[in-house]
Parts: C-alpha cells; sequence; structure tokens
C-alpha cells in the first residue's frame, strides 16, 4: 500500500467515528434519552402515578432497552466477529450494521408526546443501539492494522476525538436549528426549521432523521478509502467459527492478562455506558432541567471529550494505555461521588438557597470531567485490547471485546433499575456505578501493560 493510500485508510477509519458518534451524543444521551424519559413520565403521571414514582418507571423503562440491546450484542458479538476472521470479510457486516444504525435512527422520529409510540421508539432505539455497537467491533478490529504499538495509542484518540467533535457539531446543529425548549423555540430563539411543528415536538424529534442522514453522509469517506487487507478464508461456516471462538474461550485461564482485561473491562464500561446512557435523564428527573439544558450540557462533556481524547492519545502513545485507563476510573468514581451527592435544594446535605445555580454550575463541571474522563477511558481501552489481539484474529478478539463490555450490559441499567424502583429515588438509583468501577479499577492488577505474549 502506498504511503498516500495508507493515509486515506487512516482518514477514512477516523470518519466511522466523525460519522457513527451523534447515536450516541445525540439518541442516547442529550435529546433523544431525555426526551423519552419526559414522554414516559408524563404517560405514567396520567396513569395516576405520582411524579417520584413516574420518573423511576420512566428510568426503568429506558433501562430496559438497554438491557435487551446490550444482551442480543453479547450473544453475537464474538459469534460474527470469529465468523469474519474465518472468512476474511468484514465489509459486508458493516454495511448490514449500518442499516440497522440508519433504519433504527431514522424510526425515532415517530416518538409522538402523547406516548402512544412509546414502546415502538424503544424497539426502533435498540435497533439503531445495535447496528452502532456491531459496526464499531467491525472497525474497530482494523485498528491494529494502521500502525504499530507506538502509533495506535495516538490513533484510537484522534479517532475518538474526531468522533466527539462530529457529536458535538451535530448536537450543536439540533439545539440551534431543531430541538425546541418549553417556549417552542430553540435556546438562541429560532423556530424549529423546515417548519417543524414545536407543539408536536417534531423539532425535538428529527433527532432521528438527522443522526441517520449524518451517519449516510459522512461514512461516504470510510467506503471510499478504506480497504481491508486479502485473508485467505479458514473454517468459512459459522460452525467453524463457533469452534475456532470455543477454543479461545477455553484457552482465556491460560492467558491471564487478558482475562483479567476483559473482566475488568466488563465492569468500567459497564459502568460507564450507564453513566452515559443515564446522565442525561438524570438531569431531566432530579435537576429538572429542560431539553435545552441538557443539550447544552452535552455540548460542554463532548468539547472536553474531544480535547481530552486528542491529548489522552498521545499520553497513551508515550506511556502506554494502563497508567491512563487507571487516572480515568479513579476520576469517574470521585466525580459518581459528587453527583449522587447533589439535589435541587442541597449539595451533600448542605442546604442551598431557594433557586441556587450551584447545582446546575455543579453539574456542568461534572459533565465536562466525565466526558473527558470516559473519552479517555474508551480510546485507552481500545488500544490495550490491541495489544492483547492476535494478529490473525483481530475481529474475534474485538467480539469478546464487545462481548466483555455487554455481557454484563444489563448490569449497570439494572442495577441502576432496581435501585431505584426499591429507593423511588432517581438520585439514589445512580449509587450502583460506583461499585462497578471500582471492581473493574481492581482487576487490572491483572493486567500487564504490554499485553499478552510482550516483555
Amino acid at each position: 500500500m502506498s504511503p498516500h493510500a495508507a493515509r486515506r485508510r487512516i482518514w477514512g477509519w477516523w470518519a466511522f467515528d466523525w460519522a457513527s458518534q451523534p447515536y450516541f451524543t445525540l439518541c442516547l444521551t442529550f435529546v433523544f434519552g431525555p426526551y423519552f424519559a419526559a414522554v414516559a413520565t408524563e404517560t405514567f403521571m396520567a396513569q395516576g402515578l405520582t411524579e417520584q414514582v413516574a420518573d423511576a418507571q420512566a428510568q426503568s423503562l429506558w433501562s430496559l432497552g438497554q438491557t435487551v440491546s446490550g444482551i442480543l450484542i453479547a450473544l453475537c458479538a464474538p459469534i460474527l466477529g470469529a465468523f469474519a476472521d474465518n472468512t476474511g470479510r468484514r465489509m459486508p457486516w458493516i454495511v448490514l450494521f449500518s442499516a440497522f444504525y440508519v433504519v433504527g435512527a431514522f424510526s425515532l422520529w415517530w416518538m409522538v408526546p402523547d406516548g402512544s409510540f412509546l414502546v415502538g421508539a424503544l424497539i426502533a432505539f435498540g435497533i439503531g443501539l445495535i447496528g452502532a455497537e456491531f459496526t464499531t467491533i467491525f472497525t474497530n478490529s482494523m485498528l491494529p492494522e494502521l500502525g504499530d504499538d507506538g502509533a495506535i495509542g495516538r490513533l484510537s484518540g484522534t479517532g475518538f476525538a474526531w468522533g466527539y467533535a462530529g457529536g458535538v457539531l451535530a448536537l450543536f446543529l439540533m439545539l440551534i436549528f431543531f430541538a425546541e425548549g418549553e417556549s417552542g423555540r430553540t435556546f438562541v430563539g429560532l423556530e424549529p426549521a423546515l417548519g417543524l411543528d414545536p407543539e408536536a415536538r417534531e423539532g425535538t424529534r428529527f433527532v432521528g432523521p438527522f443522526t441517520a442522514v449524518w451517519y449516510v453522509v459522512f461514512m461516504i469517506p470510510f467506503f471510499l478509502w478504506v480497504r481491508e487487507p486479502r485473508r485467505r478464508p479458514t473454517h468459512p461456516s459459522f460452525g467453524g467459527a463457533l469452534g475456532d471462538l470455543w477454543a479461545t474461550v477455553k484457552s482465556l485461564p491460560r492467558r491471564p492478562s487478558l482475562f483479567a482485561y476483559l473482566g475488568s473491562s466488563m465492569f468500567y464500561r459497564d459502568a460507564l455506558n450507564a453513566l452515559y446512557g443515564f446522565g442525561g435523564t438524570y438531569a431531566v428527573l432530579v435537576l429538572n432541567w429542560s431539553i435545552t439544558q441538557v443539550g447544552i450540557f452535552g455540548i460542554v462533556g463532548a468539547v472536553t471529550s474531544a480535547i481530552a481524547t486528542w491529548i489522552g492519545g498521545k499520553v497513551d502513545s508515550a506511556v502506554g494505555p494502563k497508567p491512563v485507563i487507571i487516572g480515568s476510573i479513579v476520576t469517574l468514581i470521585a466525580v459518581c461521588a459528587l453527583v449522587l451527592g447533589m439535589t435541587r435544594e442541597t449539595l451533600w446535605g448542605i442546604a442551598l438557597a431557594p433557586g441556587s445555580s450551584l447545582p446546575d454550575i455543579a453539574f456542568y463541571v461534572c459533565g465536562a470531567i466525565i466526558g473527558g474522563a470516559g473519552g479517555v477511558l474508551q480510546s485507552a481501552s481500545r488500544t490495550m485490547m490491541c495489544r492483547h489481539a492476535p494478529p490473525a484474529r483481530p475481529t474475534e478478539a474485538f467480539g469478546l471485546y464487545a462481548l466483555s463490555g455487554k455481557a454484563t450490559a444489563f448490569l449497570g441499567p439494572a442495577l441502576i433499575g432496581l435501585t431505584t424502583w426499591v429507593t423511588e429515588s432517581a438520585r439514589l438509583g445512580m449509587l450502583p456505578l460506583i461499585g462497578l468501577f471500582t471492581i473493574g479499577l481492581v482487576l487490572l492488577l491483572w493486567v500487564r501493560a504490554e499485553g499478552e505474549g510482550r516483555p
């Protein structure tokens, strides 16, 4: 491959992060997620529940959707990864799951304010999330082919930085031109563009079609410039893939560093994903924020994520991913502890003046830190997995990595849902995340910084 083609391949690979990130930024966290929670709460209150109980029911329903999607991803990811390695083809799977992404995202348009499409929207969101997660598995497995150990940390960090930059730009455009607040106008005072009806919340619902079109347009460089190396097919059947996968799984106890890393990432990534998934809904349910406020919160977090992951990628290349992962987890534990002690009226038991803006300011600061530390953690985790992935079977390895991230993907949302239901408090429902982060941190003690089979 010529140097020019190699550079274009890297830029095409980065384009995927730019194209795909808005699903997580707009749909999961900062626009659709809070909108879903608000509509669900109003629907449950109309059925006679109190506001606090309706908030808890809404959060539990949102967690159920993520739990089911996570289980499906966990079951299928390693099998599809092994099959892709055996056939030597990843691009057809990227095309297939890109279609899932686009169809799922576009269908969020039908989430009307009366709650009549509540379950349908949850299913559509799950389809789009499955598409986003599976395309990420197959594109992540290409990272080891883009550079050596000294370069992949920087490449991973830059890719995440591009992703967050794309996410913040997409969110900025949604807030300026489409997502309406309580006044029926966007946060800069404009009526929703394209003649969208604010009474029917069409500006906010447009997040679905907007995300789908964004993905289609910005995936063009990926499909034009990224080419797979030719691989000879081996055991090109699902039966052969299952056999090879089972052999790999049986070998894990003899590979303590990889085994410990998969276990560690299983817990801390589950906590991080739950934190992302419930951050916006937490602000709506506990601090009574508007969708516009949540969107601004998202911009702050995404900007810090873009900057931090770019810097973190350079640190990763300089010192390795393990110290970066440890520092990020410790930071996130501290922020979770601060958020848990925050309400509209108090901050860790200290009463605040009526109408105080301190909880809002504190939550904005927490969002910035969560965005930065979370982005760096994901980037360094991808690098660490590259150091443990066999060169001949990278997609299977990243399938196992996805399994480790999704095998207990139900755990974070389920624990939040259970704790919320038991305490009838959306705030205390976030408590299990500290425990999950801590377990992941402890398991890192058995992970070799340079990966398996390295000095």
